[in-house]
């Protein structure tokens, strides 16, 4: 009777929250209101799409009495921010930080290369099952570092 329609907004945590809203309030608004002070961090999704428009109204955008749209909170824009000081800091674009995933990459790298230098030298120790089996190791590592590494 007052022009409001109840919308629910749904978290990823399949927590519900019920919004009274008017068919005239903007998306900005609905953020505004509801998440105030983490406007930039929320992001709305209606229909598979993301509410990016903030000045689009309810109403232009379909959103009827008991519809659904599921809210995402990003990080924080300070955690999103990169840190001057760390960035001055920082290494190369190009180098690879250090950590135990790249070591790992990297000491499997070595075996398959030992492996394949005694393939190569010594093919009587190696049937043409194993050989087949080190090709498609080779092959199931290489897709994995590409798809790790490559841009």
């Amino acid at each position: 009777c007052s022009g409001l329609i109840k919308i629910r907004l749904k978290f990823l945590n399949d927590t519900e929250e019920v919004a009274e809203v008017r068919p005239e309030d903007t998306v900005g608004g609905l953020k505004s209101k509801y998440f105030p002070g983490q406007e930039s961090q929320m992001k709305f999704i209606y229909r598979g799409q993301l509410l990016q428009d903030q000045g689009r109204t309810l109403r232009s955008l379909h959103i009827t009495d008991n519809c659904v749209i599921h809210c995402h909170r990003s990080r924080s824009a300070a955690a999103a921010a990169p840190d001057p000081s760390a960035t001055a800091t920082a290494p190369d674009a190009g180098d690879l930080p250090l950590s135990m995933g790249n070591m790992m990459v990297l000491a499997v790298m070595v075996v398959l290369a030992v492996i394949w230098y005694l393939r190569i030298n010594y093919r009587q120790l190696f049937t043409a099952p194993a050989t087949v089996s080190l090709i498609g190791v080779t092959v199931l590592f290489s897709f994995l570092v590409f798809g790790m590494y490559g841009q």
